[in-house]
């Protein structure tokens, strides 16, 4: 046991969610590179691992944005009921297909990256007036039910299939289309922890019949979430004396970063 590596993981996880957890993503997305470069954790044991950390660090933020009532509403559970399935159909497609990396890569740096810089400019930017040809839209702004369900399945399957919350894709996605940080950062949180659970115990359970290395890196992975359980809880008390512009930038800036650093890693890796 490494107590080196347990501290390291411990701040990594810290400070990664007390940026992320205002804007409702997990940090999941970005301790998948640090994981890979870093601790050098073999794959697919990355993928698990970072479902490990949502996990632990979930309970943070939620156990604050609870007490204030933002995870009530319509919401919350279409995420957390497109995510579920789709968490399920990720991790089997992850064990028996394995997708390559660069392939994950490249798909995240093609879409997180326009996207985040879309909606930095969509902020400082914003339109003249609504957009008539728009689809209707729920309660607050945003788009409809059944696309939100609909999205939210395509990102759980994401989310089992490379270890990532669906925060970091669905938060950028929904705030673009209208909704307010202030709402999303909840609901998207408890989807990336519900999926999360259940994913690990997908894995889990896909491990018993599976020789290959899938088990999560335990000490690494329970290291990570307890930090991102501390900055998750704090990033959630500070969300509220954010405006509502700063937390649509730094969402916007978080995607485009991500995006960013996968399109390096893309170019830089051989095909």
């Amino acid at each position: 046991m490494d107590w080196g590596i347990g501290l390291a993981g411990l701040a990594a996880g810290l400070l990664i969610a007390l940026v992320t957890a205002p804007v409702g993503v997990s940090g999941a997305v970005f301790l998948l590179p640090v994981q890979l470069s870093v601790f050098a954790v073999p794959s697919p044991a990355v993928t698990p691992t970072n479902l490990l950390y949502n996990v632990v660090a979930g309970p943070g933020a939620l156990l604050r944005y609870h007490r204030t009532g933002a995870l009530h509403g319509p919401l919350v559970r279409q995420l957390v009921l497109g995510t579920l399935p789709g968490v399920v159909i990720g991790a089997v497609i992850r064990v028996f297909a394995i997708p390559g990396p660069a392939v994950f890569k490249a798909l995240v740096a093609v879409f997180l990256l326009p996207l985040g810089v879309w909606l930095i400019a969509r902020t400082l930017l914003p339109p003249a007036g609504p957009d008539p040809g728009r689809e209707p839209r729920l309660p607050g702004g945003g788009p409809s039910a059944r696309t939100v369900t609909g999205l939210a399945l395509a990102v759980g399957v994401v989310g089992g299939i490379y270890g990532i919350g669906g925060g970091s894709l669905l938060g950028p996605i929904l705030v673009g289309r209208g909704m307010p940080v202030a709402k999303v950062a909840p609901a998207a949180l408890a989807s990336t922890f519900a999926t999360s659970v259940v994913g690990a115990a997908t894995y889990a359970l896909l491990s018993l019949a599976d020789s290959g290395n899938i088990a999560p890196h335990w000490f690494l992975g329970l290291a990570c979430g307890l930090g991102g359980l501390i900055g998750g809880y704090l990033g959630a008390r500070l969300q509220p004396h954010l405006p509502e512009r700063a937390l649509r930038l730094l969402l916007g800036t978080l995607a485009a970063a991500v995006g960013g650093l996968y399109a390096v890693e893309t170019l830089r890796q051989p095909w």
